[in-house]
């Protein structure tokens, strides 16, 4: 077949080749051939003949959005969104498909048991998928099963694994839905007010929220809105992906309070439950002294075991937005979801903005040093020796290793997992104390922990 191919090619080559042998027109002739054509199509491309029209066959992808003033467009867009959800909506399993779905896989089990999980094997799996419905076709393939492919010796998957698979995408699907039913714009994104609505009406379908008072509801969803934008919109665009919303954790932390019997201590690390909430809104109550709904410096200055610098907090103010040099509720959720969560990139990045006086983008020693030199003016206050600037400096920079060994820049921060430790010495009198007596604290804490060990 290739030596066919071969003399093929080979027999053009030849033919093509004897052609242009043949050829006894001179140079000037085949010029003037060349100068006629390249007329005749500029010609026909310059009055706006087309000859190639492929691109007519091309489906459009572009439509464009309606203006604000073409209300019927704008109604008919909605209201064609609105059916197109609905009918997402109704290819999704229900309950009682779901529960359809399990009594045919543990009919289908396949023996041994292994553990106390039931198991089944590829040829089950496939049948079960005939079964289930056209609903399900999506969850029986080959590329499902081997994602939940283990180490079983006989090739079977768990059907517990399997369900609680299906489970998270159908949670998946009608979060989806129900979050794009409140993107306004209808571009796969939640503004500000989008989301506040979407929360506002997720609160009464809440168990662990059944004791907030009516008029904590607006603070409530100012808390938890907080928390998505601050998180996943780092560059503060004012919208949020619905993508990204459901790709991080937050939306299982909110829908977790559905559960009736939520432990206290979920609760307390459980930003979204009422007990947070009303500890981040009476922190702020109780520094609001003058009892004007706002907070000065001097009141932030108090926050947590008030050892924050002065300095630092000077930056705060300059930054941050502030109504007649006072900062609202919504600026100080910010600050406290960056110092509460300073091993995070985006509480980096609020941080490391502040530090980054002179908008470098990197922290030289001389700003170094300007912050620190808050710390240790603190700490003659209080009494303690100071420490030396250069050895501070050095640990530092061994901590962090950054790629310029006189720059450090937010990804250096990023990258060294230090970040937090570096930013708690440079603006909290607390938090170098608790660096600089770090091996005290765990000699302290293995003490303890032998004292306990002794007594049992």
């Amino acid at each position: 077949m290739a030596k066919e191919e071969g003399s093929h090619w080979s027999h053009v080559l030849k033919r093509r080749i004897a052609v242009l042998e043949k050829d006894e027109r001179n140079e000037e002739e085949k010029k003037a051939e060349e100068t006629e054509l390249f007329t005749k199509y500029y010609t026909e491309w310059r009055s706006g003949v087309e000859t190639d029209e492929s691109y007519k066959t091309i489906p459009r992808f572009y439509y464009k959005l309606p203006a604000e003033d073409e209300v019927l467009l704008q109604k008919l867009r909605e209201e064609s969104r609105a059916v197109f959800l609905q009918r997402k909506s109704r290819e999704l399993l229900d309950n009682e498909e779901l529960q359809n779905l399990w009594f045919l896989l543990d009919k289908h089990q396949v023996p041994p048991v292994s553990g106390d999980e039931a198991m089944i094997n590829y040829e089950a799996f496939l049948q079960v998928g005939e079964k289930a419905g056209p609903k399900c076709r999506n969850f029986f393939t080959a590329r499902v099963y081997s994602k939940l492919l283990h180490n079983d010796p006989y090739g079977r998957i768990s059907i517990m694994q399997f369900f609680n698979y299906v489970m998270r995408k159908v949670w998946l699907h009608q979060t989806r839905i129900g979050l794009s039913l409140y993107d306004v714009a209808g571009q796969g994104y939640l503004r500000e007010s989008d989301l506040e609505n979407y929360i506002l009406e997720l609160i009464p379908t809440l168990p662990q929220l059944d004791g907030l008072e009516k008029s904590f509801y607006s603070f409530y969803v100012c808390t938890a809105v907080r928390k998505f934008f601050f998180f996943l919109d780092p560059l503060r665009t004012g919208k949020i992906k619905i993508q990204d919303i459901l790709a991080c954790s937050f939306l299982d932390d909110l829908l977790e309070l559905r559960d009736e019997e939520l432990s206290k201590e979920s609760q307390e690390s459980n930003w979204f439950s009422a007990p947070s909430a009303l500890r981040v809104y009476g922190q702020y109550l109780n520094l609001d002294k003058d009892h004007n709904g706002m907070l000065s410096k001097e009141e932030l200055s108090r926050y947590g075991t008030a050892t924050l610098t002065s300095v630092f907090l000077d930056r705060v103010f300059q930054e941050c937005l502030t109504y007649d040099g006072e900062m609202d509720y919504k600026t100080y959720l910010d600050f406290v979801l960056a110092l509460e969560n300073r091993k995070e990139p985006a509480a980096l990045q609020y941080i490391f903005k502040l530090l980054d006086m002179e908008n470098l983008g990197y922290l030289n020693v001389f700003s170094l040093n300007f912050f620190f030199r808050a710390i240790q003016e603190q700490m003659k206050l209080h009494g303690q020796e100071p420490v030396f600037f250069q050895d501070v400096k050095d640990e530092i920079f061994d901590m962090v290793k950054p790629k310029d060994p006189y720059k450090i820049t937010l990804q250096d921060l990023v990258n060294s997992c230090q970040g937090d430790t570096v930013v708690s010495i440079l603006i909290d009198l607390n938090g170098f104390w608790t660096y600089e007596n770090r091996e005290m604290l765990v000699t302290n804490d293995d003490s303890s922990n032998t004292v306990d060990l002794d007594e049992t």
